[in-house]
């Protein structure tokens, strides 16, 4: 599940300005290289690509259906290891981290429905797992956008 919130939040407003981690290739193949991808060119189009759509679906402003022809092909496989039971994805080794990122999607939506969404910050672009009991998390971080938020309150109740 990080490398799913690491890819949605790959694209933050620092300052005002969208800072995007995968805009540059040689920082988006770095990027999929730290999160046990190959770093191909094709994996940082696949990956920019599935971050995109996952986005717009967590946000929801558009359907799964665009997943399915990434998914085409891939399949799990049981493997016994020391630890236990561990299910193996394969898929073209271009497209295998975009494809886990789809699934640790897919089994977060299943186990923690409507618990993976946006910030409550509208000046914000990252996301956030409410783990806490309530599932009341708004703002991705409580010391930066729940504080400003909370700011904003407060100066509107005062003046």
């Amino acid at each position: 599940m990080a490398a799913l919130l690491d890819l949605l939040n790959s694209r933050p407003l620092v300052n005002g300005e969208e800072q995007d981690a995968l805009d540059d290739p040689a920082e988006g193949r770095r990027w999929a290289q730290e999160h046990g991808g190959d770093g191909s060119l094709a994996e940082f189009a696949l990956l920019r690509e599935t971050r995109d759509v996952l986005q717009g679906i967590v946000c929801g402003e558009s359907s799964a259906a665009p997943l399915g022809p990434l998914l085409e092909g891939a399949y799990q496989t049981p493997e016994i290891t020391s630890d236990g039971l561990r299910w193996a994805v394969k898929a073209p080794p271009h497209a295998r981290l975009a494809v886990e990122t789809v699934l640790a999607w897919a089994a977060t939506e299943k186990q923690l429905p409507g618990r993976l969404r946006p910030c409550a910050n509208s000046e914000c672009r990252l996301f956030l797992l409410d783990r806490s009991r309530a599932n009341r998390a708004r703002w991705c971080s409580m010391a930066v956008c729940g504080n400003r938020e909370k700011a904003r309150r407060h100066y509107v109740r005062t003046r």
